[in-house]
């Protein structure tokens, strides 16, 4: 793996971007009445737990008024987070159900002079992470064309064998099978297997 070939496997990945629509304005009245229901509480139970009149916070479940910033202080405290949690659309909203399945083998192949990667989860498009397998040639710093270095962070578990994970600001680590490393990977670095056979190791790289 060079310098510009690591790159392009992020390219490869973020080939897709992510181009949905900015989400509509969140109703507050609609993520106070999710936040409560999501505790089990009943609108008396809610209204107490907030210091609030039950028909006040009937009206702003409602839409039927605008709560003043005492007010949402009061909710945000009995519901146990902050103000800007109350305009925060919830991850639940986010979820797509999407999975992958990719069997030993089925990787898509993209093979450099220095490593041979196996791309994972490849049926999926607009990934936030790259996750791939690589079977580690390099036995020598030499071999690769300076540092490897991209956006983002990555996470390094090692299968088989025995790897150096040589960092650009850290003293070179020695790691074998069920080791694992997680690191900006903006800092240069590059992996050499030290072990008789080439190592394998599992890579994940975020693409936001």
């Amino acid at each position: 793996m060079t310098t510009p070939e690591q790159p392009s496997l992020i390219r490869l990945a973020r080939e897709n971007g992510d181009d949905r629509p900015d989400p509509s304005p969140l109703d507050l009245g609609a993520r106070v009445r999710d936040l409560r229901k999501s505790r089990g509480w009943t609108l008396e139970q809610a209204a107490r737990q907030a210091g609030l009149a039950r028909s006040t916070l009937s009206k702003i479940e409602n839409g039927q008024m605008s709560p003043t910033y005492e007010a949402l202080k009061k909710l945000a405290v009995g519901l146990e987070i902050s103000v800007p949690q109350l305009f925060t659309a919830p991850k639940a909203a986010q979820v797509s159900g999407r999975m992958t399945v990719t069997k030993t083998g089925e990787g898509a192949a993209h093979a450099t002079t220095t490593y041979e990667h196996e791309l994972l989860a490849g049926a999926l498009t607009k990934k936030t992470m790259l996750p791939y397998r690589a079977r580690v040639r390099a036995r020598s710093f030499d071999e690769f064309d300076g540092w490897v270095r991209h956006d983002g962070e990555e996470f390094l578990y090692v299968l088989t064998g025995a790897i150096r994970l040589i960092t650009e600001f850290y003293e070179p680590v020695e790691m074998r099978r069920g080791d694992s490393a997680y690191y900006d990977a903006s800092m240069g670095h590059n992996v050499i297997s030290t072990s008789a056979e080439d190592a394998t190791i599992l890579w994940v790289t975020s693409l936001l």
